[in-house]
């Protein structure tokens, strides 16, 4: 069961914590920001995404170079073989 259908059955609102500032945020219609407490908190986050401070892990993406560089070498391999 997930916390929003729990807390429904229960009557108690889901409160969340923002991103941002840790503040309780009641998550409902209410909540214009969520999962944020304010607009503040939300462009705040917006501009770390930005400015790439914020990030999903992961590799690198390669640039066009160096994908023909790869392919370059893929075939040289090939005619060698």
């Amino acid at each position: 069961m997930s916390d929003s259908s729990s807390s429904q059955q229960t009557g108690t609102p889901l409160t969340v914590a923002c991103p941002q500032c840790r503040t309780p945020v009641v998550w409902g219609p209410e909540s214009t920001f969520r999962p944020f407490c304010s607009k503040r908190c939300h462009l705040l986050d917006l501009g770390a995404w930005a400015d790439e401070s914020h990030r999903i892990a992961g590799e690198m993406a390669m640039d066009e170079t160096s994908i023909d560089e790869m392919v370059a070498r893929m075939e040289r391999d090939l005619n060698q073989q």
